[in-house]
């Protein structure tokens, strides 16, 4: 091997050693500080599957077979206005509300419930292949979540898939996506037995940042079910609703960033 050669071989391998670190430190994923606004006190037998607030009004659903319901709250702390159950052989899963319909998923029935949001009727029920996990909505299209590390974009009048996205990103292998939410441009999601929250571009499918709710402590914090799952946007009050399977607490969090901006200086963040 000639001189000239040596050289740039060494130059190129210097490079090679160089690049992975650099590219570390510019795709680990950073954990955002977030300030709590409210917490408010619920029902502690709420598994929790979907969550949706328009400002006004709430609905939830919680899972089991035999015992999944979707109900509407104007005070989540107080009895639902509304509730419906489902049949025995049907597990609730995530929910979204887009052009005063809702549509509810099941966890493996493969069928999408659609209502009318503001009573709750019944509309038509459509079907898909695969587990139902999350939903949520970007305004036009349904979002969902399967459990895997992928996104589906489906049409709101057929169901039918629009477009597939992979999650990625922050220097980890992403799946379990669950519960999901769209707000401030972003997908936010959940991830089952895990503690954060994830902060996914729509278009790329990268991944932005995470919430750890750690600090959040649910009065049955040992028992194996009792795990983060519920996200909400509060659009008025710049925030996001979080609770998860049986706690009894639901808290507003301003998350530092990723949209929703700096704390106002009088509220200290819940990672100091």
């Amino acid at each position: 091997m000639n001189r000239l050669l040596v050289n740039s071989w060494i130059l190129v391998s210097l490079s090679t050693l160089l690049l992975p670190l650099d590219t570390a430190a510019q795709t680990q994923l950073q954990t955002t500080p977030f300030s709590i606004l409210e917490e408010r006190q619920r029902g502690g037998d709420h598994f929790t599957q979907g969550l949706f607030y328009d400002g006004q009004r709430w609905w939830e659903s919680s899972g089991r077979y035999r015992r999944s319901w979707l109900a509407e709250y104007t005070d989540p702390s107080a009895n639902p206005i509304r509730r419906k159950w489902l049949a025995k052989n049907r597990f609730a899963e995530g929910l979204t509300v887009l052009n005063d319909k809702l549509y509810l998923l099941t966890y493996k029935a493969g069928e999408v419930h659609i209502y009318q949001a503001h009573n709750l009727k019944p509309l038509k029920i459509l079907r898909y292949a695969g587990e139902g996990w999350g939903l949520t909505s970007d305004g036009q299209h349904l979002i969902m979540s399967n459990g895997s590390n992928e996104l589906v974009f489906r049409d709101p009048e057929t169901f039918d898939v629009v477009r597939r996205l992979k999650v990625q990103g922050g220097g980890e292998n992403w799946s379990d996506l669950n519960e999901l939410e769209f707000a401030e441009g972003l997908i936010w999601a959940n991830i089952w037995q895990n503690k954060r929250i994830i902060a996914i571009d729509p278009q790329t499918g990268g991944v932005r940042g995470a919430i750890d709710l750690s600090s959040l402590n649910p009065d049955e914090k040992d028992h194996p079910d009792t795990v983060a799952n519920g996200i909400a946007w509060d659009k008025a009050r710049n925030g996001l609703w979080v609770t998860g399977k049986y706690w009894r607490q639901l808290y507003l969090i301003r998350p530092q960033g990723l949209g929703f901006g700096r704390m106002p200086s009088s509220v200290t963040s819940a990672d100091q």
